[in-house]
């Protein structure tokens, strides 16, 4: 299952939930302003304090890259 780390004000956020929608494909939004007892995890996944962080489990996918992206799918 594909896991996106977001926040409430995130343009970049919609983008990808909107591009993974349009493709068909099912996601887990872990919105941060709302758990954020989650940062570290999506830190330790991102190495960084940014969002959109997408993830399979295997590759992660940081900001908004619809060529990266495509590779989750």
């Amino acid at each position: 299952m594909i896991q996106i780390y977001t926040t409430n004000t995130c343009a970049y956020c919609k983008m990808v939930k909107q591009f993974l929608s349009m493709k068909g494909k099912e996601y887990e939004e872990i919105n941060l302003d709302q758990n954020p007892e989650r940062q570290a995890e999506a830190l330790a996944i991102s190495g960084a304090m940014t969002v959109p962080v997408t993830t399979d489990g295997k590759s992660v996918v940081i900001g908004w890259n619809p060529g990266k992206l495509v590779g989750l799918l």
